[in-house]
């Protein structure tokens, strides 16, 4: 094997740890907004009888706070701009459209296939519409709000 060989093998092994790592900060991070997300859906759903749409919308706005700090300071905390307030924009604009598809998960579920149990509310929003919104997320935060900027 010739050096630049081994140079190459060396910088795709760091790549590749490199991303593991990144990708399980994301699922950290993303799982602790996830169980706020679930938590506070089922409070408000559960607990005070608000509409499961309603409820949807709140606790995707709690969940993307709770995103956001783990994205900014742990997930990608090596990748931050000298223009927070693009990064702040583009962040909650990514997310609210993530939190869009979650919603138009439960919507479609709830109102055009008639499941409207609680059980049913949540897999359509918190599993299925969850799935599909954090593909979604992954791509764009890591892609447009905290690019690789070495």
């Amino acid at each position: 094997m010739s050096p630049g060989e081994s140079a190459a093998g060396a910088s795709r092994e760091w790549w590749r740890h490199h991303r593991v790592q990144e990708v399980l900060r994301f699922l950290v991070t993303g799982g602790l907004a996830y169980l706020v997300d679930v938590a506070v859906f089922n409070l408000l759903l559960l607990g005070f009888g608000v509409d499961s749409v309603w409820s949807k919308v709140v606790s995707s706005v709690v969940a993307i706070a709770v995103a956001f700090l783990g994205s900014r300071y742990y997930t990608w905390r090596d990748r931050r701009s000298q223009n927070p307030g693009r990064e702040y924009a583009l962040f909650l604009l990514l997310s609210v459209i993530a939190a869009l598809l979650q919603v138009a998960c439960l919507w479609v579920s709830h109102h055009l296939l008639g499941l409207t149990s609680p059980l049913a509310d949540n897999i359509s929003s918190n599993v299925v519409g969850m799935a599909i919104a954090t593909v979604f997320r992954f791509v764009t935060f890591r892609t447009l709000v905290f690019p690789d900027r070495s």
